[in-house]
């Protein structure tokens, strides 16, 4: 039979990811790929695994991902969020992944652009004459 799959949405700038997280050896698979050779920088692997590093089940769970838009760095954050958000699921402890700030949605997203300005913010240069 095969095994339960938890399921966690994440979200971040313009990234999207849907998370699968199941019992397993610690393998984590990111649209079909392992996740080192997907990620370009392995500072975003391990920010990336930072919920499973938290309540130690970075050998006891298989990560299984789907990601969407945006950059690597957003990319990232999202699934972690994703993780955090299944592992919930799971039935492991809250307030470890509450206190380190893993299920905390980051809503800062790139501003629109103005018109009048030449950016969201950016005015034109004054020119007195």
């Amino acid at each position: 039979m095969a095994d339960k799959k938890y399921y966690g949405t994440g979200r971040r700038k313009s990234a999207v990811a849907r998370v699968y997280v199941s019992s397993g050896k610690g393998k984590i698979l990111v649209n079909g790929r392992d996740v080192n050779e997907y990620m370009p920088f392995p500072t975003l692997v391990l920010d990336l695994k930072q919920p499973l590093a938290l309540i130690n089940g970075e050998d006891r769970y298989d990560v299984e991902c789907t990601v969407t838009g945006g950059g690597f760095t957003g990319q990232a954050e999202a699934i972690r969020l994703g993780i955090a958000r299944a592992l919930l699921e799971a039935g492991e402890d809250r307030s470890a992944l509450k206190v380190a700030g893993m299920l905390t949605r980051d809503a800062r997203c790139k501003e629109r652009k103005k018109y009048g300005l030449k950016g969201a913010r950016r005015a034109p240069q004054f020119s007195k004459r």
